[in-house]
């Protein structure tokens, strides 16, 4: 039997006293990380946790928040990590959803749990306070100190990791956390994850990307949001050290440190690609360790690419796509990404996907269709939503598992690579035709002084839809909106050029740092 929380485990019997995390100033060690991991878990026990009991975690990307995920898995429960810009409603809506008996947060967000709890929860029992206790009586909760669970029984674990796993039988087909989405458009909906499915996924993107014990990987991506989540379980998979940071808010910062901490990894989104290429001081730093930059979320533009190329010349680049209900889909091998810098790539090693029309029928290399995806990396539906899992699980009699509809469109060439398309529910239907805002958004990039760009379809009495672009320009840009037209007129289809081009001064994002399309339609 192999749990996620043994990657800790192993890492700490083999590398005990190597750097596995650091955030500020804190440095820890495997065995630090995996000791207080076990106090934090024999605590949770204390408290009445069991096998399957959820504890969500509403804080940001701190030691903390890595050691109350090793805690809770030890001790047999789920964990749901919560995005710390969560407002009241999506807070409370999350935690009456989950059922979680535990919550674990820092008094920043003292006030909007506060709302929540007078509005009432009908299973939380425990809140554990990172700082101090914040609030006057006792809510109907017992309120805890973290610093108290950790200096409970100093210089020693509270329970070894054996006898953890001796209450707590829990197997490799138990949950160990639920990832909820963004929820832009509705109440998120809570990914089931377990634990040989998010082990099968870290290992196959460990296996591609080469990570080993002797990688340094920076993440500044919100540990929420799984693509971060990942980069910690990656890492402790590896035996290799991995430096977080609260956000990419303040770049520079961030890219010094890449520079002082000889980090070999950095994944990020296209958004924060945008920023790096327009970085003035950017060249002075020594990124000679670094040795791979990953991409995910949305489709890294070709212009970005090149830029990125320029900026760091030697590092691999890895265009990837994947989605929370799979983690991921594919990756595009770093010495394709000249020939086809459109792609997202191939499968991720030990996954099939093909890409089937409207009635689940297969289709031949070139036509466009819904993407699925059969593996082991495939999660297990959503909590508590039969009805939403019975549209995007499959099961096939006589295979093992879930065939996931991703609900995306793609089309697959003669050599097998893959190519977004479009969200099924993105498609502009303008003028009897369907449209990718992909290519618009495509070509925007191509101009000189775009940073970034959103295209939607608006609604319109003539064509049934207009096609709309949302522009962010480069410092020092001279464009318009006319000029952006001109140049979409000379690379696009006559009806595939934009109706409207508003320029902005920033997109709208969701947490992942996808640009919120929904937000811009309402808008």
């Amino acid at each position: 039997m192999y749990l996620l929380h043994h990657f800790l485990e192993e890492s700490a019997r083999r590398h005990p006293h190597k750097i596995a995390l650091v955030c500020g100033d804190e440095r820890l060690s495997y065995v630090e990380v995996d000791t207080m991991a076990d106090r934090v878990s024999q605590a949770l026990l204390d408290m009445g946790v069991q096998r399957g009991d959820r504890v969500a975690i509403y804080m940001d990307n701190s030691t903390e928040t890595v050691i109350a995920m090793f805690g809770t898995l030890k001790a047999g429960g789920i964990f749901v990590m919560l995005n710390p810009g969560l407002k009241s409603r999506k807070l409370g809506y999350i935690l009456q959803h989950s059922g979680a008996k535990v919550l674990l947060a820092s008094q920043t967000g003292a006030r909007i749990v506060n709302d929540i709890l007078d509005a009432g929860l009908n299973e939380l029992g425990h809140i554990i306070w990172k700082g101090r206790i914040p609030l006057v009586g006792n809510k109907g909760v017992c309120q805890l100190l973290w610093d108290e669970l950790l200096e409970k029984r100093p210089g020693a674990p509270v329970s070894g990791s054996a006898g953890l796993v001796d209450m707590n039988p829990c197997i490799d087909l138990d949950l160990a956390t639920i990832i909820y989405t963004s929820g832009s458009t509705a109440d998120p909906k809570g990914v089931m994850c377990a634990h040989y499915s998010m082990i099968a996924a870290a290992r196959s993107i460990t296996s591609y990307l080469h990570i080993s014990e002797e990688d340094i990987i920076l993440c500044c991506l919100p540990l929420s949001f799984d693509y971060g989540l990942y980069q910690v379980l990656m890492a402790f998979l590896a035996g290799a050290t991995v430096i977080l940071e609260k956000s990419f808010a303040y770049p520079y910062p961030v890219m010094e440190r890449v520079a002082q901490e000889g980090v070999t990894g950095f994944p990020l989104v296209p958004t924060m690609a945008a920023i790096l290429i327009q970085m003035e001081r950017i060249s002075e730093l020594d990124f000679s360790r670094l040795r791979y930059i990953t991409n995910a979320a949305a489709a890294l533009p070709a212009s970005h690419i090149k830029r990125l190329q320029s900026l760091f010349p030697g590092v691999e680049i890895f265009s990837m796509y994947g989605l929370t209900e799979c983690k991921r889909v594919s990756y595009l091998p770093p010495e394709y990404i000249d020939k086809y810098p459109d792609s997202v790539g191939i499968p991720i090693p030990n996954e099939e996907v093909w890409i089937v029309d409207e009635q689940g029928r297969r289709l031949p290399p070139g036509e466009v269709g819904e993407l699925v995806v059969r593996g082991s990396n495939v999660m297990q539906g959503y909590w508590r939503d039969p009805d939403e899992t019975a549209l995007r699980f499959k099961e096939v009699p006589g295979q093992r598992g879930y065939i996931l509809y991703t609900g995306d469109l793609f089309r697959q060439d003669s050599n097998g690579l893959l190519y977004f398309i479009s969200r099924k529910d993105d498609l502009i239907k303008s003028r009897a035709e369907r449209i990718s805002p992909k290519e618009i958004e495509a070509c925007l990039h191509d101009l000189e002084g775009v940073a970034e760009a959103a295209v939607i379809g608006v609604p319109d009495e003539v064509l049934g839809q207009a096609i709309k672009a949302f522009v962010v320009l480069q410092q020092g840009s001279s464009h318009t909106a006319e000029s952006i037209l001109k140049h979409c007129r000379r690379h696009l289809e006559p009806f595939k050029v934009p109706s409207q081009v508003e320029l902005m001064d920033s997109l709208p994002k969701l947490p992942s740092g996808k640009v919120d399309k929904r937000r811009l339609a309402d808008s």
